[in-house]
């Protein structure tokens, strides 16, 4: 994972949240930049656990145990999903390194109840992280986000959501690598 320009997150990049930001919604969070704009920028928290799973979100799938994400604080009531591979579905975005983002809602309830898919290289996520315009710039100059370039995408799918920020932290090396050992509050150090 390489920094990258913090003044031009890009789709398919990673913010990392600073090790002392304390809004609950977005402590210690990863978030996949979907799409970034003229009008704002739309993320989603890849390592936010929700209490759901799949099949409490998505009627008729009762026997799909995945967990569902916390995509972010805004629209909770909205179903959005990534996975890892060739493009399966219309409309999908690509977001680079054989990341999609979203497609066809409707395929891809047929793909599940055909269980032509590989539920282990997808994330589903309940609502999602958003900015206004400009919003998000402002946020990078006061430091409350590190930008960095995804390079491997199988490991938001393999690494456990606990361990995310660190992981991706100690991987881009130098100070960031120190940072990962920042504890939530110092004053407890």
């Amino acid at each position: 994972m390489e920094l990258n320009s913090r003044n031009n997150p890009q789709s398919g990049d990673l913010l990392i949240s600073e090790p002392f930001l304390q809004d609950e919604n977005f402590v210690r969070s990863v978030i996949l930049i979907c799409e970034n704009n003229e009008s704002g920028t739309f993320g989603l928290i890849l390592n936010k656990l929700s209490i759901l799973k799949l099949s409490d979100v998505i009627d008729r799938f009762h026997h799909l145990d995945q967990t569902v994400f916390v995509g972010g604080p805004v629209e909770q009531n909205t179903l959005h999903f990534i996975y890892l591979g060739n493009q399966l579905f219309d409309h999908s975005i690509s977001l680079g390194n054989n990341l999609w983002w979203g497609g066809d809602f409707d395929e891809l309830k047929d793909k599940l109840s055909s269980n032509e898919i590989d539920l282990d290289y997808f994330r589903f996520f309940l609502g999602y992280s958003g900015w206004s315009e400009g919003q998000l710039m402002e946020e990078l100059e006061t430091d409350t986000w590190i930008v960095c370039q995804l390079k491997e995408s199988k490991n938001i799918f393999t690494s456990s959501p606990d361990d995310l920020w660190k992981i991706i932290l100690k991987n881009m090396g130098g100070e960031f690598k120190h940072l990962a050992n920042y504890p939530i509050d110092p004053r407890l150090n």
